[in-house]
């Protein structure tokens, strides 16, 4: 067990920075390829916002999605890129994943891509506490 726990402990924060970050990187990557689709669908979300506003909205997301998801990653100044991403999660898990009030067929599914960020959220927080550990590009000091 010894070992097992010193493995995790070496290896563990560069995986679990490998994992958290491919949803982000990724997800900003299909982001850019799919602008016009996606700008639509947070246009339908919310029918209030000026679409140029809803576009650059999505300019943003791309840059916290891409940015943060590349500094997670290397473990280069991963404490304030966390900080960012969860920030950002906040709204966007409420406007986008708010399961209370809908229909159940739908009720379920946003119920679990709700939970679903709570979880990531709890990852990032865990990197703003205890910094990316080893094999990190950057030396996270608090």
């Amino acid at each position: 067990m010894k070992n097992a726990c010193k493995w995790a402990q070496q290896f563990g924060p560069l995986i679990g920075r490998l994992v958290l970050a491919n949803l982000f990187i990724v997800s900003g990557f299909k982001k850019i390829g799919g602008f016009a689709y996606m700008a639509s669908v947070m246009g339908g979300m919310m029918l209030s916002l000026d679409p140029n506003l809803i576009k650059l909205m999505l300019v943003v997301t791309i840059a916290v999605e891409l940015g943060g998801g590349l500094l997670v990653l290397l473990g280069w100044q991963a404490r304030w890129a966390a900080t960012a991403i969860l920030l950002w999660m906040i709204p966007v898990t409420y406007v986008f994943h708010a399961y209370w009030g809908l229909p159940p067929d739908q009720m379920q599914m946003q119920f679990i891509q709700f939970h679903k960020n709570m979880a990531i959220m709890g990852g990032m927080l865990y990197i703003i506490a205890y910094g990316s550990g080893p094999f990190s590009l950057g030396k996270d000091n608090c």
